[in-house]
């Protein structure tokens, strides 16, 4: 099959893509019961010619309901049939301690900080968030300890039922240096419970610490695909996939380009046999200001990637993030229909 290398019009994919019209539109009240899903919902299919298209839960960040049930409505509403789960839904469906933190309002500062646009009242609200987060984190690894493993088994049968399977697991506060190897573990059997082929962790930049990730990984059987934001480049993973073939990707393609890597299908070329997962997002160069915007319409080659893979038939899945802002009057789940469509259409 002929690559298109040019990237695909919105308003081209949006009114030729049957998904941007069809599927099962949120209405009702968020909070309903697991049973109530299989009852109403046809099962997704987001696997479109031999290429896996998910979605990170993240993308339902702004919904108001996180349960499971609830996120599972947004999942499948979307049209999806795989996910990179994010730890809350399943943590607090297994009896996590409730976050006093704000994370919708913690995230955005982070985000300041890191850009250096956070003004002095900002830096102070956010470094007593963090304090908050600290004092958080040691009572949810007190939990762990005692927590029944049970509940993720449940968990990924309710979605697994509804045809959502769970290719990769985010747990919250698991993977860091400062996690006790208890904690590490913990995520890792979470994950293998619920399903997936590998936990995900920003790259730590350490390769002390990534060595010790990929033995814990091997001992327990599960793959550790390293994120990546504007850190990203060719040679970022080497040592890390040097130390233990438990070490694997989870490339982010849209901070790829942001980060000023000239030719981010080379790497795809070059790294698929160790990717596990990609995030797909539409970033612009830093030429052009670094935007996250509206797929296509920004510098990611997201539809050369998706076509790379189809004909290639790597095997990694390519996992949707929203992170560009919601239109008023849209939602999330709108959002991800929309960038699905994206997907259908260049996958066609």
């Amino acid at each position: 099959m002929k690559t298109n290398t040019k990237h695909l019009n919105r308003r081209s994919f949006i009114s030729k893509s049957s998904l941007a019209t069809a599927g099962i539109v949120l209405s009702g009240p968020a909070l309903f019961s697991a049973p109530g899903i299989l009852k109403h919902y046809k099962k997704p299919n987001s696997l479109i010619n031999g290429v896996q298209i998910g979605v990170i839960t993240y993308s339902f960040r702004s919904m108001e309901d996180q349960s499971a049930e609830a996120t599972l409505k947004y999942i499948l509403d979307s049209g999806i049939n795989a996910i990179e789960l994010i730890g809350d839904p399943a943590e607090t469906f297994a009896g996590r301690p409730d976050n006093p933190i704000d994370m919708a309002k913690m995230w955005p500062l982070r985000g300041k900080k890191r850009e250096g646009k956070i003004s002095e009242d900002e830096e102070k609200e956010l470094e007593e968030m963090t304090a908050q987060l600290e004092a958080y984190k040691k009572q949810v690894s007190a939990w762990r300890k005692t927590c029944d493993m049970n509940k993720f088994e449940q968990f990924r049968k309710m979605y697994n039922d509804a045809g959502v399977g769970i290719y990769a697991f985010k747990p919250r506060n698991t993977f860091a240096k400062d996690n006790s190897d208890a904690d590490i573990e913990w995520g890792m059997k979470a994950g293998k419970l619920l399903g997936a082929s590998h936990v995900t962790v920003e790259h730590p930049g350490d390769d002390t610490h990534t060595m010790r990730l990929g033995a814990l990984a091997k001992k327990n059987g599960i793959y550790v695909g390293y994120h990546g934001h504007e850190q990203q480049t060719p040679t970022l993973w080497d040592t890390a996939l040097e130390q233990s073939d438990y070490n694997a990707l989870n490339l982010d393609l849209g901070h790829y380009v942001a980060a000023g890597n000239s030719k981010p299908l080379e790497i795809i070329i070059a790294k698929h046999n160790r990717m596990q997962s990609m995030h797909l997002k539409d970033r612009q160069t830093p030429e052009n200001a670094k935007g996250n915007l509206s797929w296509g319409q920004g510098d990611t080659p997201i539809a050369p990637a998706l076509q790379l893979m189809r004909n290639n038939k790597y095997t990694h899945p390519g996992t949707i993030e929203l992170e560009y802002t919601i239109p008023e009057g849209s939602n999330a789940v709108e959002e991800v229909q929309k960038c699905l469509a994206f997907c259908e259409l260049a996958l066609k």
